[in-house]
Formats: structure tokens, C-alpha cells, sequence
């Protein structure tokens, strides 16, 4: 059989849906189908990943919170022996293009790798490499999605700082999710990606190192029909479908709510130096007339940077999560070829006139890539469920955080000129 990194027979896996009163499950296993994201902010029971309970009396704790949930990350420090970060984003112009690479430091203790520590420089179309890799040499696997290649010219400048910067955070985002994994850490293309000083030669090597799946799931053709999907794998498909469904309707409701706001920012800009002008002409109000200026433009700079949040941390999650149910959608489809295929000779083999007939080793080999893809496709499930889980909650307490400081802020500012307005008859 094939190595898996499910140990769990079919059997022993959770229905992905199912109502169960297991503390293992979670409440992001068990979602209705009108709330597919994780438990409210406000939900007096919220508890972190590590169980601890959570005081959610006053909205101010939203920063603390924060802090105990990076906690969660750190706790398993000591145990890892790989560490990814991508940084130090460079512009390199040449005759025939121009294009940005990333530093990529690795520092690690394994011994499938000859130093502690190295630091290459990889561009998009390298992590992109990379993907593919990954999807052909371990096709029962679940590979984390990379940030979209292209974007729309003219509208977004691939070269500004923002974009880059956005970029490199979902490049690192990824190559660590490939490290935390059991599996695809180990992959040699992966050490290669990391180690390479020279990863184009690597790549007309043409190594040819696709495992004996990976290339029996790559050749599979269309012409095995599936009769239908297990209930456990139904479900999950059903859940990916409507998980999409709900992340691209906020999705698309939180840009239209940006572009409002940054409409709203440009009326604003406008408003608030009509009192200062205005306050030229009033001697008697021209001091309470300056302070409303000068608390409008303060209201502007708050609203600025919670837009700069929305687009620059709320956004991405969202869409690598989109792109994370097509990925989770593309296993479950080549799962089922697999098994369309196993089913196909299994069914040839019970038609044969004889009495006893032995089942082929092909047969058998294809049975065993059956099991592989179920064990792994569920243990790639309940781990993305986990990791969705803990994105979610610190996604959304952030948003909480940010949107209670623009609110503060906001009522700071207009709070300072009340006492210009109730100091002026006093002076008369």
C-alpha cells in the first residue's frame, strides 16, 4: 500500500457535517448551512485554540485577544525543525521584462538538508513551479493555493509597494503552510525550491520525479464514470460549495463597501477645508469652525487606514480561502476518478466467466491508491479545518479591533471641539 499521512480508517473519520457533541469536531465542523464562518466574536462561549476561555465583557479586549491568540502559534515553536519566511521584495528591470523576486530563508535542523540554513531568491513564476510539483508528485494531498498570477492593468500597478507587499505576505503565507505539513514538507521539489542556488537548471534537469500516483492520477482519462461519491466525500463537496458561495458574497460586499468608503474619503477631503475657509470670514466662530476642520480631517485619516486594513489584511484571507475550496474541490475530483477507475476494473473482472477469478495486482494497486486518496484526502480536511478555525477568529477579531479604534478615534475628534463651542458664549 501507499504511504499515507491519514492514519484513520474510513470508518473512524467524522462526517464533516455531522452533528456531534465531540470536542474534537469543533463548531467549524458542524456549520449550517447559513453560517459557514466561525463563531461570533460575541458568542459569550468562545474559547481559543487551546481551549482557554475568552472574556468578551468589553470590546476594548480586542487587542489582548489578539495577543493570546498569536500565543497559540508559539507554543509549537519548540517542536518544528523547519522555519520559511519570504522577505526583501526586489525589482529587477530587464530588456526583455521586469519582474520582482522574493529572499526565501530557510533554517532548519532535518538532515534531508546538507546546511542549517539558506537563503535563495525566488520570483512568482518559481513558487508557481513549485505548485505544480507539489500537485503532480503528491496528487492525494491538498496543496496550499498561491496568490493569483495576473491583475487587471490599469487598475492595479503589480510594481506599487501595496501590491508587493500583499503578495509577499501570501507567498510566505504559503511556503509556511507547506512547512507545517507532515507530508508535503518533506517533498523533494519542496528541499530543491528551498536550496536551489540555481533553480532554473534544476527545472531542465527534468528530473522526472513524479511518483508512480502521481502519474496514474495525471494519465487518468474521462472515460471511467463514477456512480456516485461516498456520503462523507458528498458532504464535503456540498460544504466546499457553499463555503465558496458565502466567502465570495462577502467577498464581493466587502470591495463595494471600500469603494464607497474611498468615495466617501474624497467628499470628505472636500468637506472639511470649507469650514477653515469659511472660519476666515467668521471672527466670532472662526475658532470652533477651524477645530471642525481639523476633526473632519482627523475622521479621514481614521477612515483611510481601516480601508488600508479591509484591503490589505481582511481581503486576501478571504480569497486564499476561495482559492483553498477549488484546490480542496480539484482533490475530491481526482479522488473520484480513481475510484471511478477502481470501480470500472473491479466490475470487469466480476463479469469474467470464471468461477473464482482472481483479482489482478492492477486491480489491487488501484484499491490501494482508492484508500491513500480517502486517508489523506480526510486528514488534509480536518487539518485545513483547523488552521480555517484559527484564521477566521483572528481575522475577525482583528476587523473588530480596527473598526473600534476608527470609532474611537472618530469620537475623539468630535469630542475636542465641544468644549470650543461651549467656551465661546462664556468669552462674550
Amino acid at each position: 500500500p501507499l504511504p499515507s499521512s491519514g492514519p484513520k480508517s474510513l470508518r473512524e473519520m467524522p462526517h464533516p457535517l455531522a452533528t456531534s457533541s465531540s470536542e474534537e469536531m469543533g463548531p467549524a465542523l458542524t456549520p449550517s448551512p447559513d453560517l459557514l464562518l466561525p463563531r461570533s466574536i460575541a458568542d459569550k462561549d468562545l474559547s481559543l485554540p487551546n481551549g482557554a476561555p475568552v472574556d468578551t465583557s468589553s470590546p476594548a479586549s480586542s487587542s489582548s485577544l489578539l495577543n493570546r491568540l498569536q500565543l497559540d502559534d508559539d507554543l509549537d515553536v519548540e517542536t518544528r525543525d523547519l522555519f520559511v519566511t519570504v522577505d526583501d521584495p526586489k525589482k529587477h528591470v530587464c530588456t526583455m521584462e521586469t519582474y520582482i523576486t522574493y529572499r526565501v530563508t530557510t533554517k532548519t535542523t532535518r538532515a534531508e538538508f546538507d546546511l542549517p540554513e539558506y537563503s535563495v531568491r525566488r520570483r512568482y513564476q518559481d513558487f508557481d513551479w513549485l505548485r505544480n510539483k507539489l500537485e503532480e508528485s503528491q496528487p492525494t494531498h491538498l496543496i496550499p493555493p498561491l496568490p493569483e498570477k495576473f491583475v487587471v492593468k490599469g487598475v492595479v500597478d503589480r510594481f506599487s509597494e501595496e501590491f508587493v507587499e500583499t503578495r509577499r505576505k501570501a507567498l510566505d503565507k504559503f511556503l509556511k503552510r507547506i512547512t507545517d505539513h507532515p507530508v508535503l514538507s518533506f517533498n523533494e521539489h519542496f528541499n530543491v525550491f528551498l536550496t536551489a542556488k540555481d533553480l532554473n537548471a534544476y527545472k531542465k534537469q527534468g528530473m522526472a520525479l513524479l511518483s508512480k500516483v502521481g502519474e496514474s492520477v495525471k494519465y487518468v482519462t474521462g472515460g471511467y464514470k463514477l456512480r456516485s461519491r461516498p456520503l462523507e466525500f458528498a458532504a464535503i463537496g456540498d460544504y466546499l460549495d457553499t463555503f465558496s458561495l458565502k466567502l465570495g458574497t462577502i467577498d464581493r460586499i466587502a470591495q463595494r463597501i471600500i469603494k464607497e468608503q474611498l468615495e466617501y474619503l474624497v467628499e470628505l477631503r472636500e468637506y472639511g477645508p470649507v469650514y477653515s475657509t469659511w472660519g476666515g470670514l467668521e471672527v466670532e466662530l472662526s475658532e470652533p469652525l477651524e477645530g471642525v476642520s481639523a476633526c473632519i480631517g482627523n475622521c479621514c485619516t481614521a477612515l483611510e487606514e481601516l480601508s488600508e486594513d479591509m484591503t490589505e489584511e481582511f481581503l486576501p484571507v478571504l480569497r486564499e480561502y476561495i482559492l483553498y475550496a477549488e484546490s480542496m474541490k480539484n482533490v475530491l475530483k481526482k479522488r473520484d476518478q480513481v475510484q471511478a477507475e477502481y470501480e470500472a476494473k473491479l466490475e470487469a473482472v466480476a463479469l469474467k466467466k470464471e468461477d473464482r477469478p482472481k483479482v489482478p495486482t492492477d486491480v489491487e494497486k488501484c484499491q490501494d491508491r482508492v484508500e491513500c486518496f480517502n486517508a489523506d484526502l480526510k486528514a488534509d480536511m480536518e487539518r485545513w479545518q483547523n488552521n480555517k478555525r484559527q484564521d477566521f477568529r483572528q481575522l475577525l477579531m482583528g476587523m473588530a479591533d480596527k473598526n473600534i479604534q476608527y470609532y474611537e478615534k472618530c469620537l475623539t475628534a468630535w469630542e475636542s471641539i465641544i468644549p470650543l463651542l461651549q467656551d465661546k458664549p462664556e468669552t462674550k
